[in-house]
């Protein structure tokens, strides 16, 4: 029971880590290599929530208000101009995330910091002991997954960014603002992210660099699940349990690489990964 709990919530981290990049690249047809920074960005709104005594679910607020912001300033001044550009975009992105990291190493130094877990203790799950945290990050994927399926379903946000994803020109000569939409799906890409430090930081310690650890699997699992969110959640799924059953049966070293590993033999087998063809 252990296994299967740790395979799930596995899975649902790596989900709520990939999500916000995958909401940008769906849309914007960008890879945000800057994503890494934005996690630590969130991780260390809860450093600083948890030094300042304030209540840590306030953090979770802070981090995706925050991420949201200095997202619409990093759309506006940088990506924007950049579109047309990909490749640049790319390579913006990815200098943009190295600035981020040294501006908080200045401000924070290099020491490790650790927080404390929103839920601390555990929950007995069929006769099994098991992390009451890591069981909220399942439960928080699932709301994360089903508010996406909502928003691009039920909402007219949503249904305009489909409308961008499957033919932008179309969708702007429809009287579409597509600037707009553009805006709101890189703040609210960029807020997931930050969401996803607070979550992480007390999973892990938290450092100017973590979010660079994790971008690398974010990036490869998008890449695998294209612009689907259900097949982002069946490839963390899947390559969260080889992660998993690889660190406990052979080693926690080749575990740390076997996402990034499997999902580049899917692509070389099938360049579209999960998405449909």
């Amino acid at each position: 029971m252990t296994l299967f709990l740790d395979i799930i919530s596995t899975a649902a981290i790596l989900f709520i880590v990939a999500s916000g990049l995958l909401t940008i690249f769906g849309v914007l047809k960008i890879i945000n290599f800057a994503h890494g920074a934005w996690l630590t960005i969130g991780a260390y709104c809860a450093v600083v929530a948890n030094q300042l005594g304030l209540n840590p679910w306030l953090a979770a607020v802070l981090a995706f208000v925050t991420g949201a912001i200095l997202g619409a300033l990093a759309e506006r001044f940088i990506v924007r101009p950049l579109y047309r550009r990909p490749l640049d975009a790319i390579l913006a992105t990815w200098g943009l995330g190295i600035v981020v990291g040294q501006l908080i190493t200045l401000w924070f130094g290099r020491d490790v910091h650790f927080t404390p877990a929103l839920l601390p203790g555990t929950l007995d799950v069929l006769g099994t002991s098991y992390s009451l945290y890591r069981l909220f990050a399942v439960v928080a994927a699932l709301a994360i997954g089903i508010g996406f399926a909502f928003l691009l379903e039920g909402t007219r946000l949503g249904l305009s960014a489909q409308a961008v994803i499957m033919n932008e020109n179309l969708a702007r000569a429809l009287g579409m603002d597509t600037t707009r939409i553009r805006l709101v799906t890189f703040m609210i890409g960029t807020g997931l992210a930050a969401l996803a430090g607070v979550l992480l930081a007390p999973l892990t310690s938290v450092d100017p660099n973590m979010g660079v650890a994790w971008l690398t699997g974010a990036f490869m699992l998008v890449m695998v699940a294209g612009t689907s969110f259900g097949a982002l959640a069946a490839a963390c799924l899947i390559f969260g349990a080889a992660q998993v059953l690889v660190s406990i049966f052979l080693s926690p070293v080749l575990g740390g690489i076997t996402v990034a590993l499997l999902c580049a033999i899917v692509l070389r087998i099938r360049p579209k990964g999960f998405a449909r063809a």
